[in-house]
This record gives structure tokens, C-alpha cells and sequence, in this order.
């Protein structure tokens, strides 16, 4: 009986029929099949309803389980009577009758024998129970004829403990006691009209374990029942040790905790210093991440569990996400994939339906079963981010890449590219299979830096392109970036418009003969050279003779700036020029930075910069070994390029230090003010008389060569303006104005941002406001600006003021501000 739609077991059972719930990693459904094979029962008909297709395409013939199938569909609910009706056709000799939702490991054969013995026409198996208000008792005399039934029965009727397990020995003459066209049952119907026909019908007291788990406490004590050895059931995988069963190709570190009893399913992975506590079951494919700890938790198939997460007597559903220092307490169950945000917590009791969102940092009391408590958007910052194989997985990929190709006409030319990473390549082929699905044509760059992809993407044959990476300060995580036809990121809008035909699977897919191509495009490398060497003063920088030490950090950059700097006559000293995965998974700026600066030192370079593995990013060092800040660096260029601009402007985002002004001012240069995204300071660097634009993290643009951060480009251009003014970097990072910003974030639920910045606009009526992204006020003594996060439930606060303290004070005013709005 397998028809059960398992409704106290929701969320677990919203998308899946009760039957196929894993105990101890195994549907009950097989563990019923398992006990009936191992009693000589191998001839097995399912009554089947809700989901079926689930249970069919699970079990097929049953043939794998050394046993045959065959499955009467129940079109309406019929009740336990009228669904065995509804397979008389395959059951012309006596038969038993079992949910297949229930565990139990009872002697199958004893009621079989019994049934025999008595010559019945109906034998019900019956098991003591401590608590018998929830299911039917019976009342059997000494031969174990029936005398009554009593249905769900109060206390003053409790005159015995033995129920109906649900499990019945019957003949086929049953089926003349049973009213065909409507809903029957027979603990209600049947069994008593049988009874009062003076029938043949026993109960047969049997010994063994047998749990309905009809709820989820039951479920969860199922798990504990079977750690525990009271009831035999197949447990797969090895025991290592008393009680601790692992799966094939589970990968444990030496440094983890597992307390057991504990089952860890087929190629799960658990890191160190990560506790597993007594009773704890993972499914198949479960990454655990260091420092998580879980005790009584039941985590299903596919499931990530961030670092520092912390599970007591949780039941977590298949493909969830949960994400840095997760806490969940007794009782808590998510259904299939749902995404808890970091630091999340979960209060006992909860549920959460499946495929909802929860906010980090959010504290959830109640139940989420219509509405998500948190936003989750396609893209980010950067593109479509996420950890590999977990949130950006290949049919994600190919998903997104079918929705992107959708977007452009067909024949178009995309443009790829990758870092030397596994999992930016498995990503690539999978987002190169879904543009070619949608009509559009692959031109792989295969290993390019970002910048030689976006140059390669601007030229006339090229319409689009995507280049996947690692993602900056995250090994595990991976960023598919998406650019224009100019090379620059893609704005917003056609963000959007991706997004909502990933959402609603609206692709363009094409017959066979559209198909796109795959093809390789020559010279790349040689093509980028060229037209960099032709954007700047050659001769001004081979006649300045500079020895310069450049670290590569294992990215692409090293296939093509060695030719350019030798064609600019400077002596290099080049450090990392390789191309290296677990290079740029350890790599960290700073010590890179100090690496070079020692350099700079000792061989008396004239510069020092560090490109970052993507080659978007610049950090400089001076000729003194001096590391530039990001602040320094932005306004020692601004200084230099001011004056040569010849009445131009630069672009710069609205977070960046006022001083900028100040020195392009004094220079004649003009500065515009850009939202702080790098789509709009791309978008704005592509306008006419924009000379020159910047983040304010070592990202440079020169608009007359490429609209869109290049490490390699900002190099050799400071390389010429150091040549042309005559002056070495030292001098002129001597002259800049101290900058003092400081940032702070404040934790905002995303249904209240808006009335945040809409508060803080009436707050600072008074003041000169700008909004050209979120709100940024300026004050006498410097300017705060208050701008949502578009990814997570914060808002990030920055303030410049006189000195470090009158910043800070500035920026905690506002962050104040907001949480008093939030109260």
C-alpha cells in the first residue's frame, strides 16, 4: 500500500510521496520490500497514488531487488479496501496486505502461518504499543478470533494495547465483502461487518519493532531506533566502528569528530574540526564544512552544511543550502533546497517549505510555508556567483547560457574564456553546450586573462561574451561574468532580462541545423599586444629605461605582458609568470604586495605592481618599496592623467575620496560621479571626452584602449606617465592628501530597505543630497553615504571626515540613524 501522500511529514513530503522517505538513507518503501523478500514474499503488487511516477520509476520491475513488481494505479482515493479491489485482477490466491510507509521488522511468516493454522478468511497482525489512542485496538480471545474493534479509542476504552499494524493476511474471497465505485476501509468497514457475519477473522500477535511514522518527531526517532539496533534493517555502507556506518567513497578528515552512532552516505565529505554527534545521518553526497556541528540531525541527499553551522534534532530535505554559522534547534525541518543565509537562526519548531529563501542573519520564530523571508537574485555583484557544484552547478550553467544566448540574435558570436581552474572549465563546456542550444556561435579563448577576453569580445566579429573563474578570496566559489558587445560588463537591465527567462525557462531552442558552432580564435594574444603597445608612448617609455618587478600571481596575465614590457625596453623581474589553480586558490594580496616590495628594495626597480590571477586589479609599489593603498594609487593616477587629459574627465564612483576632485579640479579635469557598480563605471567610462575612470579597489579603465578594468593596460600607462612628467611614483604619492574613510554595515531586513533610504532622504532635507546610488549626504566636515546591499539583508555605510576619528563618528551617526529606523 503505497498511495499515502504523507501529510504530517510535510515539508519533507511536499514534493515527494511518504513511502520514498529516506530511513537510514533508504526509502521505507525498500526496507518493506527487503523484509517481504526475506520472508519468501517475492511476487509484490503496489497500490500507488500520489507521485506515483516517483515510486515507479524508483522500484521499475523490481527485478534489482530480486523480486517482481506490478502496480494498480489509484485514480481516486479509494481507502485501503477499495485500492486492493482495485487490484483483483493480479491477486487470485491468498495475499498479505503491508504499508509500504511504515518500518518494521516483524515475522511476515508467523501472521502467514497463523492465517493458516486457524483456516481464516482475514488475519490482522496486531503489536503492543504503549500509547494505543492513535490507531485501532483490537480485542482477540485466547485462539486469537476477533471479539471487537475499537477505532481510535479513549483512554476509559482502553481495554487492551494491541493495534492494527495494518498488516492483513487475506484470501481472495474477500473481495465479495467489498463494495466496489466508492471509498472503502477495512478496519472500519470490512473487518466489523465480517465480524458481525460470524467470518473466520483472527489477530495474530506477533513480536517485533513496528512505527507508523505518521509525524516528524516519529520520523526522527525512526533514525534513532535503527542506530540503536531495535530493528533489523539493512544499513548501507561499512561499520568502521561500533555504530558508525560510512558510505562508498566518503571522504572524512582525519581532524573531524564522529560520535556515534552516525551514518555518512555514499561520498559525503566532512571536513576538520566538523563534529558529527550521536545520531546524526547524512544522505548521499553531503559536504560538510570545518567547524559545523551536528547531534540528532538528519540531513537528505545533496545537502550543504556551511562552516560553523549548528544542528540539534533537525531534519534538513534534499539539495538544501546552509550557509556560514546556521543555527537550527529541536525540531526544525526544511524541504528540498532550500537556501538558509548565513548566520541564520532557526528556532525550535520551524518549518520551511520547499524552495525557500532565508536571509542571512535573520531570526525565524514561526513557520515559512507560502512566502520566502529573503530575496535571492539570479546575479550579484559580479555576475552569477555561487559555490561550485552546489549553487552554480553545470545545469544551472547551461540554463543560464541558453537564457544569455536567448538574448542575442541567433548567429551571434560569443566570446569564452576561463582560469586554469577544474571548476571554471566543467562550467564553460557546460555553458558552451546551452549558447550552441540556443543558435548562438562559441569563439573559445579557452585560458584568458579578463582583460583579453573583453578586448577580444569588443572586436566587430564578436557580439557577447561570459568568462568563468574562480571567485576573489573564495577557492570554493565560482563567477560567471557576462559582457556587452564593447567589452564592459552588462548593465543591469539585461541582467534582469536574463533573469526572467531563466525563471521562466523561456529559451530559444533551435532545430538542428542552427545549431552554433564552435570555433577557436587565432592571434588573440598577438591582436591585445598590439593594440596596447599602439595606445601608449613607446618610445617615452623605452627611452626612461625603468626596471620594474611584476607579480603575475598564477593568472593569464603571464601569456601576454612579458612580450609587452619587452617591446617597452624595461627590465623585469617577473614573479609567479605562470598559470597555476592551487597558486591563486592560496592567494592573498598582501603578502604578494610585501613579496614585491622586498623585491623592489633590494634590486632598486623604479616600480612594483602586483596583478591580481584575473588581471582586472592593480597594486602598485613604489620606487621606495612603498605599498600604495587603494586610495593612494587611485589619486596618484589622477594626479598624473589630469594632466594630460587636455580639458577631459574622469569617471569615478560615488564612494571614492573627495580629494579626487579636489586634484582633477586643480588640473582642469572634471570628475563624474557613477553608481558604485563596475557595469556603471563601465557604462560611463564608454562615453565621449571620459579620459580616464576608477574603482576604489585597484580596478583602472582607459577608455581609449579598453571601456573596462585592465591590471596590464593601468601598468604600462603609469609606466608612461612616470616617463613623460619625469618624476618617479614616490614623489608624487609624497604630495597626496591623507585619506579617511570609513565603512560600516548595518543589518536590514530586505522588506524595510526602502524605507530606510526613504527616511534618511527626509532625514537630510536640509543637507545637499546626491542620489545617484543610494543616499550619499555631505556634511561640513566630509559626506556619509548609505547604500542597500544588493545580495544580502545589510546596508553598508561609508563616511570621509578630517581625520580617522571624525569619519568613524560620522559613519556610526548613520548607522545609528538606520538602526533606530529599523526599531
Amino acid at each position: 500500500m503505497a498511495g499515502g501522500e504523507g501529510t504530517r511529514l510535510r515539508p519533507l513530503t511536499s514534493n515527494a510521496p511518504k513511502p520514498m522517505m529516506p530511513i537510514a538513507n533508504v526509502p521505507m518503501m525498500e526496507h518493506i520490500v527487503t523484509l517481504l523478500r526475506g520472508h519468501g514474499f517475492d511476487d509484490i503488487v503496489v497500490t500507488v497514488a500520489f507521485m506515483a511516477n516517483h515510486i515507479r520509476n524508483y522500484f521499475g520491475d523490481g527485478s534489482e531487488l530480486g523480486v517482481r513488481m506490478a502496480y494498480a494505479t489509484e485514480e481516486t482515493p479509494l481507502g485501503t479496501a477499495g485500492s486492493v479491489l482495485n487490484a483483483r485482477e493480479q491477486l487470485d490466491e491468498r495475499f498479505l496486505v503491508i504499508s509500504g510507509d511504515v518500518l518494521t521488522d516483524i515475522d511476515l511468516g508467523a501472521i502467514a502461518r497463523f492465517h493458516d493454522e486457524r483456516g481464516a478468511l482475514a488475519t490482522i497482525g496486531l503489536t503492543p504499543v504503549d500509547n494505543p489512542l492513535e490507531f485501532g485496538i483490537v480485542i482477540t480471545r485466547e485462539d486469537g478470533s476477533i471479539e471487537r474493534f475499537l477505532e481510535k479509542p479513549t483512554w476509559g476504552q482502553v481495554f487492551s494495547d494491541t493495534i492494527n499494524t495494518g498488516i492483513f493476511v487475506l484470501e481472495p474471497e474477500i473481495f465479495d465483502h467489498i463494495e466496489p465505485g466508492r471509498s472503502v476501509d477495512f478496519s472500519s468497514e470490512v473487518f466489523p461487518r465480517l465480524l458481525e457475519q460470524g467470518k473466520p477473522i483472527y489477530g495474530a500477535v506477533v513480536e517485533g519493532y513496528w512505527e507508523d511514522v505518521g509525524t516528524l518527531e516519529a520520523y526522527v526517532r525512526a533514525h534513532k531506533d535503527v542506530l540503536d539496533g531495535r530493528v533489523e534493517v539493512e544499513i548501507p555502507g561499512f561499520e568502521i566502528s561500533d555504530g558508525v556506518y560510512v558510505g562508498e567513497g566518503a571522504d572524512i578528515h582525519p581532524d573531524a569528530r564522529i560520535e556515534g552512532p552516525v551514518i555518512i552516505g555514499d561520498y559525503c565529505r566532512v571536513e576538520g574540526d566538523a563534529r558529527l554527534g550521536e545520531y546524526t545521518v547524512l544522505g548521499t553526497n553531503v559536504r560538510i564544512r570545518s567547524g559545523a556541528d551536528l547531534q540528532r540531525a538528519v540531513i537528505h541527499d545533496n545537502s550543504y552544511i556551511g562552516a560553523g553551522v549548528r544542528l540539534r534534532g533537525t531534519t534538513v530535505g534534499r539539495s538544501c543550502d546552509l550557509r556560514n554559522g546556521v543555527r537550527a534547534e529541536e525540531g526544525v525541518v526544511l524541504g528540498d533546497e532550500c537556501f538558509i543565509g548565513e548566520q541564520a537562526v532557526l528556532s525550535a519548531g520551524v518549518k520551511v517549505y520547499p524552495f525557500k529563501t532565508v536571509e542571512g542573519g535573520a531570526v525565524i520564530n514561526s513557520s515559512i510555508v507560502w512566502e520566502s523571508r529573503g530575496s535571492r537574485s539570479l546575479f550579484g555583484r559580479l555576475g552569477v556567483s555561487g559555490l561550485a557544484n552546489v549553487d552554480v552547478t553545470p545545469e544551472l550553467a547551461t540554463r543560464v547560457a541558453m537564457a544569455f544566448g536567448t538574448t542575442l540574435k541567433k548567429d551571434a558570436n560569443v566570446i569564452t574564456s576561463r582560469d586554469s581552474s577544474r571548476s571554471a572549465r566543467m562550467l564553460k563546456r557546460a555553458m558552451m553546450a546551452g549558447l550552441n542550444a540556443s543558435g548562438v556561435n562559441v569563439r573559445d579563448l579557452e585560458v584568458a586573462s579578463m582583460p583579453v577576453t573583453r578586448f577580444a569580445v569588443a572586436r566587430p566579429e564578436s557580439d557577447a561574451g561570459i568568462s568563468i573563474r574562480l571567485e576573489d578570496g573564495d577557492p570554493q566559489s565560482v563567477v560567471i561574468r557576462f559582457f556587452d558587445a564593447k567589452g564592459a560588463d552588462i548593465t543591469e537591465g539585461a541582467q534582469r532580462k536574463i533573469e526572467r527567462l531563466f525563471l521562466r525557462e523561456d529559451f530559444r531552442r533551435v532545430f538542428p541545423g542552427e545549431i552554433g558552432d564552435i570555433g577557436f580564435p587565432p592571434r588573440h594574444l598577438e591582436l591585445y599586444s598590439v593594440a596596447l603597445e599602439a595606445a601608449v608612448d613607446v618610445e617615452r617609455i623605452a627611452a626612461a629605461g625603468f626596471k620594474v618587478v611584476v607579480d603575475y600571481s598564477y593568472g593569464a596575465t603571464s601569456f601576454v605582458m612579458p612580450n609587452i614590457l619587452s617591446k617597452l625596453g624595461a627590465d623585469v623581474l617577473a614573479v609567479n609568470p605562470f598559470a597555476s589553480t592551487a597558486g591563486i586558490m592560496s592567494w592573498d594580496r598582501d603578502e604578494h604586495a610585501r613579496s614585491v616590495a622586498s623585491l623592489v628594495r633590494a634590486s632598486g626597480a623604479s616600480l612594483g605592481a602586483v596583478v591580481d590571477p584575473d588581471g582586472e586589479h592593480l597594486t602598485l609599489v613604489d620606487d621606495a618599496g612603498h605599498v600604495l593603498t587603494d586610495n593612494e594609487a587611485l589619486l596618484a593616477y589622477v594626479t598624473l592623467v589630469s594632466g594630460h587629459l587636455d580639458g577631459g574627465s574622469i569617471a569615478l564612483p560615488l564612494s571614492v575620496t573627495s580629494h579626487a576632485e579636489r586634484l582633477a579640479t586643480e588640473r582642469g579635469v572634471e570628475i563624474l560621479r557613477t553608481k558604485l557598480s563596475n557595469a556603471a563605471l563601465m557604462q560611463a567610462a564608454s562615453r565621449p571626452r571620459v579620459g580616464f575612470a576608477a574603482s576604489d579597489s585597484g580596478g583602472f579603465i582607459l577608455p581609449s584602449f579598453l571601456p573596462a578594468f585592465d591590471a596590464a593596460a593601468a601598468m604600462v600607462k603609469m609606466l608612461e606617465l612616470l616617463a613623460l612628467d619625469g618624476i618617479p611614483l614616490s614623489k608624487v604619492v609624497d604630495g597626496l592628501p591623507s585619506v579617511h574613510i570609513v565603512q560600516e554595515t548595518v543589518v536590514t531586513p530586505w522588506e524595510q530597505k526602502g524605507t530606510v533610504m526613504r527616511s534618511l532622504v527626509e532625514l537630510s532635507k536640509d543637507r545637499e543630497v546626491d542620489l545617484i546610488d543610494g543616499v550619499k549626504v555631505r556634511h561640513d566636515e566630509g559626506w556619509a553615504l548609505a547604500l542597500p546591499d544588493p545580495e544580502e539583508p545589510v546596508t553598508h555605510v561609508w563616511a570621509e571626515g578630517d581625520s580617522d576619528a571624525a569619519a568613524r563618528r560620522l559613519a556610526q551617526e548613520y548607522a545609528r540613524r538606520i538602526r533606530q529606523l529599523l526599531r
